[in-house]
């Protein structure tokens, strides 16, 4: 049965089946090798036309990006965008030599060009996800967007882009026009937003995060019922992802950031001050009303003075004015060593390096309990680099520890093993069977 159709005209597809069927080749077997030598033929000529796009056409191209002043060039370069498009010309040529490669075969045209049809399909939909991650990389170089969520907006253009691509894949194997497919979605959606709900609320959530600017690369945030306490280093559609202080990472689905609560510091960076919030617990038996000894002593310290001789005028004066009895310590006005020390500790902070003065600064008392009484600093460093802060603090804490003792104060603590290992007991000591 004859199924093919040989031309008669000596073109260039059919030139093979002669010299074939003249050295007595057999008739159907001359055709299918005149086909393949024609295919292999079209093949060398596709790949030397590529070869020579690719090394001079891309050469001249990629000498262009890096004599510009632009980044963007670059990283078409480097996501390969001009490499996907250069392999349109081998394509093209194909797709146009296709009836003459397959002259002799013409029911296998269409079937072969909707092959084709579709691959140029995918290499559109490689050009253009090449092309979104260049806009990504250099979106992320300015400081516009350095903090912004594009990877998620790239992941919200691929997957419409993917999904018009499939949609057009399946029409053209299938027949189907885009229209009614795209009716018939309309009827599948309960089961397409139950197979696509991650995505569905990844989406919503990046759009909340972005439009609200809740969350930004960079931030720091805590979330402790993840276990999240770090720097935010990528988010994306479906997920957050967050370097912990150890260095290990925490991915959390970007809809917990609207749907649950987490702390971003973000604040704290902005204002350039880093809160010190930290008490010491005094001794209450150690409290007392300062003597005239221990005034004069304490006199003696340069950033207490002019406090103390402010204060001790102001005392005097209220005493006259109301003809105060001195004689006993509870009448009238008095000054307490725990009174002179937090006046000090907040004299040495507002003049200690690496302490924000603008900010709130004040040391205080707070309620009394089992342990003492706290007194608590509370300020803001002048940076907020967490090793710088620890210095900080570490130093007013070790400077206000010292300082205890020339206020005869005592600093509470529980007793130690050795403590109780000292203590005498009357008749004798219990630990040795006395």
């Amino acid at each position: 049965m004859e199924f093919y159709n040989i031309a008669e005209n000596q073109s260039f597809n059919n030139w093979a089946y002669r010299y074939l069927t003249e050295i007595g080749v057999n008739n159907t077997l001359a055709v299918y090798a005149n086909l393949g030598f024609v295919i292999v033929s079209i093949s060398v000529f596709s790949w030397v036309c590529f070869y020579f796009t690719r090394k001079f056409l891309l050469g001249i191209l990629y000498s262009l990006a890096k004599r510009t002043s632009t980044r963007f060039d670059d990283f078409l370069v480097a996501n390969k965008v001009m490499m996907h498009v250069s392999r349109l010309v081998p394509y093209s040529i194909v797709i146009n030599a296709l009836p003459y490669i397959l002259k002799d075969f013409e029911n296998w045209i269409p079937f072969v060009r909707t092959l084709l049809e579709l691959c140029l399909i995918l290499l559109i939909v490689f050009i253009f996800r090449a092309f979104f991650k260049s806009c990504r990389d250099y979106l992320k170089t300015k400081v516009l967007f350095k903090d912004k969520p594009v990877d998620s907006y790239l992941q919200v253009v691929s997957l419409f882009m993917y999904s018009i691509a499939g949609i057009m894949i399946f029409s053209m194997v299938t027949g189907m026009s885009v229209k009614a497919f795209i009716a018939g979605l309309g009827a599948a959606s309960a089961i397409l937003m139950l197979i696509f709900k991650d995505t569905i609320l990844g989406f919503v959530a990046s759009v909340q995060v972005s439009t609200n600017d809740m969350v930004r690369i960079g931030d720091w945030i805590e979330m402790p019922k993840f276990g999240a306490d770090g720097d935010v280093i990528e988010i994306n559609l479906n997920t957050v992802k967050i370097q912990n202080w150890d260095k290990s990472i925490t991915t959390i689905p970007t809809y917990y950031l609207i749907s649950d609560s987490f702390r971003n510091w973000r604040g704290m960076h902005r204002f350039g001050g880093r809160r010190i919030k930290r008490a010491i617990h005094i001794k209450i038996s150690s409290i007392h009303f300062v003597t005239e000894a221990e005034i004069e002593k304490l006199r003696n310290i340069q950033l207490l003075r002019p406090f103390i001789e402010s204060r001790l005028h102001e005392i005097e004066e209220y005493n006259q004015e109301n003809d105060i009895d001195t004689d006993i310590p509870l009448n009238g006005r008095r000054m307490t060593n725990v009174g002179l020390f937090r006046k000090y500790i907040e004299q040495y902070a507002r003049h200690k390096k690496g302490i924000n003065q603008e900010m709130t600064l004040m040391v205080r008392h707070l309620a009394p309990g089992e342990k003492g009484l706290p007194i608590e600093l509370y300020m803001f460093t002048d940076k907020t680099v967490w090793v710088y802060f620890e210095g900080v603090m570490a130093d007013i804490f070790d400077h206000m520890l010292a300082a205890v003792p020339y206020f005869n104060l005592e600093v509470f603590e529980l007793p130690a093993s050795d403590d109780l290992r000292n203590v005498r007991f009357p008749g004798g000591n219990p630990g040795k069977g006395a």
